[in-house]
């Protein structure tokens, strides 16, 4: 196989795993990948504004809010108006979404940080560099994206199981 071949198919799995990682989290959880990232930042961050919570995530507050939306039509989640300032408006989990998210599995991303961050600094410095040129070869350097290793709308349904 030569080389670029080889590329492709390492590119092919990467995307194979976050597909079949996707699946698995939808079919155990009933979340997409970023919902159970917001959940885990509203657990973790505690009294959390829309904005903060985008902030933090790396997500734009329009995402953040659409995601937020159909949590809490799932009931996983409601929002308060600050009792302090009334312009703010803060996300809490409810007790249904407290148990999903105990549940769930723990998003890929998170894999992939824990053992990128085990690594010297330097072979950090060649992955971003080759995933970069990668990207800007695949003329994708310029399409927004969030940090989420998620396939698919993230705004869609769940499948039930």
């Amino acid at each position: 196989m030569e080389k670029h071949e080889e590329v492709l198919v390492s590119i092919r799995q990467i995307i194979r795993a976050i597909d079949l990682h996707s699946k698995k989290l939808s079919k155990e959880s009933g979340l997409t990948g970023p919902q159970l990232i917001l959940m885990r930042s509203i657990r973790d961050l505690g009294d959390v504004t829309i904005k903060e919570l985008s902030n933090h995530t790396n997500m734009s507050q329009a995402t953040a809010t659409i995601i937020l939306d159909r949590l809490q039509r799932n009931e996983l989640i409601e929002r308060r108006r600050s009792e302090t300032d009334k312009r703010k408006v803060h996300a809490y989990l409810t007790e249904k979404g407290k148990q999903v998210l105990n549940d769930a599995p723990m998003p890929l991303q998170q894999n992939f940080i824990n053992k990128f961050q085990k690594l010297e600094e330097w072979e950090q410095t060649l992955l971003l560099s080759s995933v970069q040129r990668l990207s800007s070869m695949m003329n994708a350097e310029d399409i927004e994206v969030d940090a989420v290793l998620e396939l698919g709308s993230i705004t869609k349904p769940a499948e039930s199981h």
